[in-house]
C-alpha cells in the first residue's frame, strides 16, 4: 500500500470519529503500562506530549531539499533524487502547519533545508512566523554562503538566532568537503552576524576523523576574539550517508585534546533541553559546545519535531517512521483531523534513537532530505 493510500485511510477513519471518540482514543493509549502515570491526564488533551512525558516545543521546518553545496556527509556522492515541486509544501502550507503547531505550544521554530536561504519566500516566511502569538524565537541553520547579501533583510524580518555550518578553517578543505567554492564568503557572513548583534553566533562543526579532527584547537582559537559558539557535532551517518563509524570523533576524545592545550577549559551551565554541552576557555570572547548524539544521547529531554519539505512529519531524527501532513491538508482535513494525526505520531515516539538497537542497520533518508 502506498503512503498516500495509507494516509487516505487514516483520514477517512479520523473523519468517522467524533471529537469525543478522538479523546477516548488518546485516553486508551495513555492507559498503557509504559506511560508515566503523572502525565497521563495531561496527555489526554495535549497533542505534543509523548508517552514518556516529553513536551515538544521546538519545531524544525525544512523549507527545501535544494542546496547550493554538496557536502560529503550530507549528500551521497551520486546525489539524491529531489521531490517534485508539486509534492513539496507551498509557502501557505508551511505557514498553516507552523501556526497549528504554535497554537499547540511550540515556542521555537528553526528553518533548515537543504539550504533554507535558497527558498524564494524566506523573508516572507520569517516575518509571518514572527507575527504568530506565542512563538518566542525563529532560528535558521545555513551554510552561510549568501549571508552578506541576505542577513540584514532576515534580521529586519525578525530572525532571532543563526547557526552557520562550517567544518574547516582551511579553504582547500572547505572545497573538498562541500565540493564547491565559497569559504571567504562564509567567514564574512559569520563576522557580519557578530556585527549585527547575534549573540552568540553559533558555528556548527561536524567532527570527522581524518578530515578535520586536526583542526579542533584551531576552532578553539576561533572563539578567542569572536563572540561565537563553536559546536562540535559527532558524525551521525545514516545509510544514505554511507555508514562509517570510523569517521566519528567522540566527545571525550575531543575534550581531552582541548584540555591538554587549555588546562582551564571548563564547563558552563546548560538548560534542560540543550543538545549542546557548553564549555569555554577563560578570557575568550566565545565558547564551545559538544553535540553528543552518538556517545551520550539526549533523547530523555528531546523536545523536537521535524517537518520536512515534502510535508512529512518526523518525530525522531533517527527514525524512518513518517506521516504526511501534506496529503492530509490537500485532502481537505480539518484542524482536528490534523491534530489527531500529529498526536498519534507523537504518542508513538520511542524512548530513544527511534527504538533501534542497531543504528547501523537503520534505513533513513540522506541528511539533506531530513534537515538535520
Amino acid at each position: 500500500m502506498t503512503s498516500h493510500a495509507m494516509n487516505s485511510r487514516a483520514l477517512n477513519l479520523l473523519r468517522s470519529l467524533t471529537r469525543t471518540n478522538q479523546l477516548r482514543f488518546r485516553r486508551s493509549v495513555t492507559s498503557q503500562e509504559n506511560v508515566i502515570p503523572e502525565v497521563q491526564e495531561n496527555l489526554q488533551n495535549d497533542y505534543l506530549t509523548d508517552s514518556f512525558g516529553r513536551r515538544h516545543t521546538y519545531l524544525r521546518i525544512s523549507l527545501t531539499e535544494r542546496c547550493n553545496l554538496r557536502c560529503q556527509y550530507c549528500m551521497p556522492e551520486e546525489g539524491v533524487k529531489l521531490t517534485k515541486k508539486l509534492k513539496l509544501l507551498t509557502t501557505d502550507e508551511i505557514l498553516r502547519l507552523a501556526e497549528l503547531f504554535v497554537k499547540q505550544g511550540v515556542t521555537k521554530i528553526r528553518l533548515t533545508g537543504g539550504e533554507p536561504t535558497v527558498h524564494k519566500d524566506l523573508i516572507t516566511i520569517i516575518s509571518s512566523l514572527k507575527s504568530m502569538p506565542g512563538l518566542e524565537s525563529v532560528a535558521i541553520t545555513t551554510n552561510g554562503l549568501t549571508l552578506t547579501r541576505q542577513l540584514v533583510s532576515m534580521q529586519k524580518a525578525g530572525l532571532d538566532i543563526i547557526n552557520i555550518s562550517l567544518d574547516t578553517l582551511k579553504e582547500e578543505k572547505y572545497e573538498k568537503i562541500t565540493r564547491r567554492k565559497g569559504y571567504p564568503r562564509v567567514i564574512a557572513g559569520i563576522d557580519l552576524a557578530v556585527q549585527l548583534g547575534y549573540s552568540p553566533v553559533k558555528v556548527n562543526v561536524v567532527a570527522m576523523r581524518g578530515f578535520n579532527d586536526d583542526e579542533i584547537l584551531d576552532f578553539v582559537e576561533f572563539t578567542k576574539d569572536r563572540n561565537v559558539d563553536v559546536r562540535f557535532i559527532e558524525y551521525m551517518p545514516f545509510t544514505g550517508n554511507k555508514w562509517d563509524t570510523e569517521k566519528m570523533v567522540p566527545f571525550n576524545e575531543m575534550k581531552k585534546v582541548i584540555k591538554e592545550k587549555y588546562p582551564d577549559f571548563a564547563p558552563l551551565p546548560n538548560n534542560p533541553n540543550d543538545t549542546s554541552k557548553a564549555f569555554h576557555v577563560p578570557g575568550y570572547k566565545g565558547q564551545l559546545g559538544f553535540i553528543t548524539s552518538m556517545t551520550q544521547h539526549f533523547c530523555g529531554s528531546c523536545n523536537r519535531l521535524r517537518l520536512m519539505a515534502d510535508g512529512s512529519l518526523k518525530v525522531c531524527l533517527f527514525g524512518n517512521a513518517e506521516i504526511s501532513l501534506r496529503d492530509a491538508i490537500r485532502s481537505g482535513c480539518s484542524e482536528d483531523d490534523l491534530l489527531a494525526m500529529i498526536g498519534a505520531a507523537v504518542m508513538r515516539k520511542k524512548k530513544q534513537h527511534a527504538g533501534m538497537l542497531n543504528l547501523a542497520q537503520m534505513p533513513n533518508r540522506p541528511m539533506i532530505l531530513i534537515g538535520g
